[in-house]
């Protein structure tokens, strides 16, 4: 069977000046997976996020979602696909001067147009999606802990119901148990809800647990995109240091003695 690819990058080249940090860069998401995105210092996983996200305008290349091209819509019409997306930044970009309902219902307000109490009613059934008790709803970001700042984002980039979540970073600043039980929950949202999910990470423990494919960034292009046993295969001195080196060697340990999904 076919896999459907709800976004397809196409010689996508991104430069900075003299620096080009992508060139000529294919990459596929298909619908219903999780892909990792990894990659050394420098290879551009963040920017290639924000050129799908339409953050960034790459300086040549198409990227098409749904079958569109995005830079050949009108405004409207991009308004209309990137209402399904949602993102999770790296730090989690809620606003300190809002509390947690009102980051939530922020995007349901603007984009959606609901009233303020719809949006706030909706934003706390957000909440309980995410794990976190209505409580916290009431609070600024600034009370809560890391933990409970990634899912109080989460929760936000869930806000309007998108079919592709975008994460950067997710887990960065977790410790092991809260990067853990973020990793089960994303796989549990994705399944519920229907999720392509585009993740930009470090975490060799995430890429075993959630992650169908795997796309390596090296040498300003994708390298390898594949399921994690055929990259960790591939002939690369940067994918065998960091797949076969201690890290990657406790990761696979770890993924293999863990409960299988059903």
């Amino acid at each position: 069977m076919t896999k459907e690819a709800v976004i397809e990058v196409r010689g996508l080249c991104n430069r900075f000046g003299a620096q080009s940090v992508h060139e000529n860069l294919d990459l596929d998401l298909y619908r219903g997976e999780v892909l990792g995105v990894v990659g050394g210092s420098g290879t551009g996983k963040s920017v290639l996020l924000r050129s799908i996200v339409g953050l960034r305008t790459p300086n040549e290349g198409s990227v098409n979602v749904f079958g569109q091209t995005l830079l050949e819509l009108d405004e409207h019409q991009r308004s209309l696909i990137e209402r399904r997306f949602g993102v999770l930044y790296q730090r989690g970009a809620l606003f300190s001067s809002l509390t947690v309902t009102e980051n939530i219902a922020l995007p349901l307000i603007e984009h959606a147009k609901l009233s303020r109490a719809s949006a706030e009613r909706l934003a706390r059934v957000k909440l309980a999606l995410v794990g976190l008790p209505c409580l916290t709803g009431d609070k600024y970001p600034s009370e809560l802990s890391g933990g409970m700042v990634k899912r109080a984002a989460l929760a936000r980039a869930l806000a309007l119901e998108p079919d592709i979540l975008f994460l950067d970073e997710p887990t960065a600043g977790l410790d092991p148990i809260g990067a853990a039980d973020f990793d089960q929950l994303i796989l549990t949202l994705r399944d519920a809800l229907g999720l392509s999910v585009f993740l930009v990470t470090h975490d060799l423990d995430t890429l075993y647990t959630i992650c169908d494919r795997i796309a390596v960034l090296s040498q300003k292009r994708v390298l390898v995109a594949d399921t994690l046993e055929k990259v960790a295969a591939t002939d690369d001195q940067w994918i065998q240091h960091y797949f076969h080196g201690p890290r990657g060697r406790a990761a696979k340990q770890a993924a293999d003695n863990a409960p299988r999904r059903a």
